[in-house]
């Protein structure tokens, strides 16, 4: 299997990037700070103002080195493609199922199932580990309402009941999120969920998580040959790539949630890492930002069974596994989506 592990990611302002034989170079104020061989990379992440060479992008498009821009915050830019690469009749066979909507509703309830599933593991993790610290009746309420939720998955829903279980799994795991956060309480308080732009710190905190996620799940699914803009449970809308958001639904909440709040729990990012706008919104400094992608890397290199594929694989393989999963049971090789279910 092919490693999504070795993601460059360059935070360093006004730096540029080009390519040196077959290297990447990385030059700030014009001494070269770093040179990495191209075959050891996956993918490129920039942040802010900084800058790359139209060779080294036609050089990593060549590669398979996927390329994404984001604004210095962590919100979604742009990204570097070359050709498209991939079976044309796999992606034919995506196309036509994701016009049927009663397919669209299985595979739906099958990306809500993983969701709901791991989302009601991070609580039950919380009340084995945390059970002193927390209001435990409530966490066992969002843990029976999650249960009930999935029991419902398991029946022959429409599209639109899936969407809805989706919904309500959401704010059930959300409601009790705060919860979860069992150090620096005061600093890192989680009211509900805000986005563009985030409220508060965990909420600044999971949007850049979700970013990291959704790069990295949209890459794996284009080295399987699918298309990550059309989805099942997210329709297709401009710009939005709807089959990678299904797809990382599985993966928020180990790849994403349970790694936040262990940054915050453990005292590893501090409040003094964030700054709050005139406009409200709360933002993250560099070096907090490079905490957390040093944490996320990291965390990829961990290793988890995978309940399908029955054998040990690194954390930062999951969205690859999945995609190729996804791949097969299109081709009609298997009975059925797995999604990843973490226990």
């Amino acid at each position: 299997m092919r490693k999504h592990l070795n993601t460059l990611f360059v935070t360093t302002q006004g730096a540029y990037l080009h390519k040196d034989g077959e290297t990447v170079t990385v030059n700030v104020e014009r001494e070269v700070r770093l040179r990495l061989p191209v075959h050891t990379l996956d993918g490129i992440v920039c942040f802010g103002n900084v800058m790359m060479s139209p060779f080294l992008m036609g050089f990593c498009a060549e590669r398979d080195v996927t390329v994404s821009f984001l604004t210095e915050h962590g919100r979604f830019l742009a990204r570097v493609q070359g050709p498209v690469s991939g079976n044309v009749l796999l992606r034919r066979r995506q196309y036509h199922y994701a016009d049927d909507t009663a397919f669209s509703a299985g595979m739906a309830r099958a990306f809500v199932i993983g969701k709901a599933l791991n989302c009601r593991t991070i609580i039950q993790r919380c009340l084995r580990d945390h059970c002193e610290k927390v209001d435990e009746p409530v966490l066992r309420g969002s843990v029976d309402r999650l249960s009930s939720i999935l029991m419902h998955l398991k029946q022959d829903l429409d599209l639109d009941t899936a969407r809805g279980f989706e919904g309500e799994a959401a704010k059930t795991y959300f409601s009790v999120f705060d919860q979860l956060i069992t150090g620096q309480k005061a600093d890192f308080h989680f009211h509900a969920r805000s986005r563009r732009p985030p409220l508060d710190r965990m909420n600044c905190l999971l949007s850049f998580f979700y970013t990291l996620v959704l790069h990295d799940t949209r890459s794996a699914l284009e080295s399987v040959g699918l298309d990550p803009a059309v989805g099942f449970l997210h329709r297709d809308r401009p710009g939005r790539p709807g089959l990678a958001l299904d797809l990382m639904e599985e993966f928020r909440p180990l790849l994403a949630d349970r790694l936040a709040l262990s940054l915050v729990n453990l005292g590893q990012v501090r409040a003094k890492g964030f700054t709050i706008s005139e406009s409200g919104a709360v933002l993250m400094d560099d070096d907090t930002r490079k905490t957390v992608l040093v944490a996320y890397q990291k965390r990829k290199q961990d290793e988890i069974m995978h309940p399908f594929l029955n054998e040990r694989i690194r954390v930062g393989l999951l969205p690859y596994a999945q995609a190729l999963l996804l791949a097969r049971y299109l081709r009609g090789d298997l009975d059925g989506y797995p999604p990843f279910l973490w226990r």
